[in-house]
């Protein structure tokens, strides 16, 4: 039995009983129909469109489809909040990490003697199922909502009561026996639970984001190596500055990457702070004093996140500078991945009247007037998943400085971006690698010539003729065409021996042993 394993209750699951007058939930009602119910199970299809069940909130009745394993807040919460049309069940993670909160909570209850071991068992088994990826589709509320998340962890608490009541043998909606807020929510709150879930789901996400970026860095490193030989000239300011070599160009993209996987696992560290146990604002009102520990630890155990209880749990409760850590360095790798999709674009330009150094490989037509026209698409897409990172990264700021006193309502906006910012940069970087970068190709005769051609190797005799005759090389080449070889050659200032060593290829790219200059 591993970790994850230990102290689960064991629960046999007893067949679905079938749709009868419900109980303590209302009457579940059916109107005849031969058609199938749309996402019904196959148990479930002797119900017709048109059979409800009626629950009860504090704003009164309402008929909840009888398939539906969402309840009554649910309901209401899909219809005030029409926004974005991403729902829950778009965001996985989030909804693994709401089943692994409830299944730790229910067993540090179950652990303190506050909820008994039938109940729990339920409980358990409907979290493992969701996390095994059961009823995703029972996650129906907007991402963008309302009420600090409220409505999210509602959708948990009613999907996993009426499974966990299946279980039981018992009907849907029949929360006499289990209720969604007084046993699957027990001793939490929105405000722990809603935190909590999106660090987790955050957790897993940038874990796959590092993957997606070493897979990315890989290629880099894997073109720095094919390019180590082939001399160019570097360019500052869109000016010919001084020769380097295509693969050191190649390995500064690499270097970058690696940078920010480092930046992003520190990111990551700080979101494994959690506030489970603070319940409304951080007081712990409504749980046991000794939940918060026991709920951590249960928590680590599932998701085998080393998982620890903020110090203070008022703080933390109210405090979103971990999300806005973490969206900083998203818009880090954003604005350094585009810099990079920048430079392949503008080393790839023309064919004829760029610069041409480097060919991209050709994904598709580039034009529906110009024959033969083959875009840079790849590297245009990185750019603009780029430059929608840096707007969710306004969006999280300005959504966590917008908190008052204890909670900070807007944390749905910042879960709905930062998602979207870990999700997009994913798929950026795996198809920057594979419909990009593992097939560039080099021009190696054009890459040379700009080299020979270019007036910036004067630079590197800077040390030997001085600064003055080396710009007075450099202004006659520029007037003249001629080459600076030639003229420093003509005008004596080096030996040629001297001349063509100092000028090898391999002597310009990097440091070399010089004279003293007395």
């Amino acid at each position: 039995m591993n970790r994850r394993e230990a102290g689960k209750p064991k629960l046999a699951l007893p067949a679905h009983s079938s749709h009868e007058t419900g109980r303590f939930g209302g009457t579940a009602r059916n109107s005849p129909s031969s058609g199938e119910i749309p996402g019904a199970r196959p148990e479930e299809t002797a119900l017709s469109e048109n059979a409800f069940r009626l629950e009860h909130d504090l704003l009164g009745d309402r008929e909840v489809p009888a398939h539906a394993y969402y309840g009554v807040h649910t309901l209401r919460a899909v219809e005030n909040f029409p926004i974005s049309g991403q729902t829950l069940s778009t965001c996985p993670d989030l909804i693994q990490a709401l089943a692994a909160i409830k299944q730790a909570a229910a067993l540090a209850n179950r652990e303190l003697g506050l909820l008994d071991d039938k109940r729990c068992a339920a409980i358990v088994a409907a979290c493992e199922e969701i996390r095994r990826g059961a009823l995703h589709d029972q996650f129906v509320v907007d991402l963008i909502q309302g009420g600090a998340g409220t409505s999210t962890n509602m959708n948990a608490n009613e999907v996993i009561a009426n499974r966990a009541l299946e279980l039981l043998g018992r009907q849907r909606g029949e929360y006499g026996h289990l209720h969604p807020n007084e046993h699957v929510n027990m001793g939490q709150s929105t405000n722990d639970v809603y935190p909590t879930s999106l660090k987790i789901a955050a957790w897993f996400g940038i874990g796959r984001l590092i993957e997606a970026m070493g897979v990315l860095r890989r290629a880099f490193e894997a073109k720095a190596e094919e390019f180590a030989d082939i001399i160019k000239m570097g360019r500052t300011q869109l000016q010919d500055a001084v020769p380097m070599t295509l693969g050191q160009e190649f390995g500064t993209y690499a270097l970058m990457l690696a940078e920010d996987e480092a930046r992003l696992a520190e990111a990551a560290g700080l979101i494994r702070e959690i506030n489970m146990g603070a319940t409304a604002i951080g007081t712990g009102i409504t749980a046991h004093p000794l939940y918060a520990g026991i709920v951590c630890k249960r928590l680590a155990e599932i998701t085998g996140i080393d998982l620890i209880t903020a110090p203070n749990l008022v703080e933390a409760t109210q405090d979103c500078g971990a999300f806005v850590q973490l969206s900083g360095v998203l818009k880090r790798v954003a604005v350094k991945l585009s810099k990079t999709c920048n430079d392949l674009r503008l080393l790839s330009s023309g064919p004829r009247a760029g610069l041409n150094e480097i060919n991209l490989p050709a994904r598709q037509a580039g034009s529906s007037i110009m024959p033969g026209k083959v875009n840079p698409v790849i590297p245009e897409v990185v750019n603009q998943v780029a430059f929608e990172v840096i707007g969710n990264d306004v969006t999280i700021s300005f959504a966590a400085e917008a908190g008052q006193l204890q909670l900070n309502a807007f944390e749905p906006i910042i879960a709905y971006s930062l998602f979207r910012s870990v999700t997009h940069l994913r798929a950026a970087c795996l198809t920057l690698e594979k419909n990009c970068v593992t097939g560039i190709t080099a021009n190696r005769d054009r890459l040379r010539a700009s080299v020979e051609n270019s007036i910036g190797i004067v630079t590197a005799l800077n040390p030997y003729i001085g600064y003055r005759h080396a710009t007075e090389v450099a202004m006659e080449a520029h007037a003249t065409g001629r080459g600076v070889y030639e003229l420093v050659l003509e005008k004596g200032l080096m030996p040629k021996e001297e001349l063509d060593a100092v000028l090898r290829p391999e002597n310009l790219t990097q440091p070399q042993p010089l004279k003293a200059r007395l």
